[in-house]
């Protein structure tokens, strides 16, 4: 399987387990589902890790990630309130990412070497 869809699947374990935690707030049950998300998105970055991506682009795709899809989701499901100012913090959060990812050392390596 391809590493980035390994991130992808890290994600969405995270995901999962983080409105999981949400549901759990009204439903004890949800708890089993938050520990399988967090178990297996832990997993997953660490296997990653393993096959030799560097920290910073998974752990800051991972983050982003999470947030944004998070905070959309929360709209969504929960009915909570996504702000202008929330919406423009999301974009900075992702826009951050990018920009350290772009200006960290080796970022002038060509971006193929990333790819399995």
């Amino acid at each position: 399987m391809s590493r980035w869809l390994m991130l992808v699947g890290a994600i969405g374990a995270e995901v999962l387990g983080t409105m999981s935690l949400r549901a759990a707030t009204d439903h004890a049950a949800w708890y089993a589902l938050v520990a399988a998300g967090y178990v297996t998105a832990f997993a997953l970055l660490s296997w990653l890790l393993r096959s030799g991506l560097p920290i910073g682009v998974v752990y800051g795709i991972w983050g982003a990630s999470g947030v944004a899809l998070t905070a959309m989701l929360a709209t969504v499901i929960f009915g909570e309130t996504l702000s202008a100012a929330a919406i423009a913090g999301i974009a900075l959060i992702i826009i951050g990412v990018v920009l350290v990812e772009t200006g960290s050392p080796g970022s002038d390596r060509d971006a193929t070497e990333l790819v399995p």
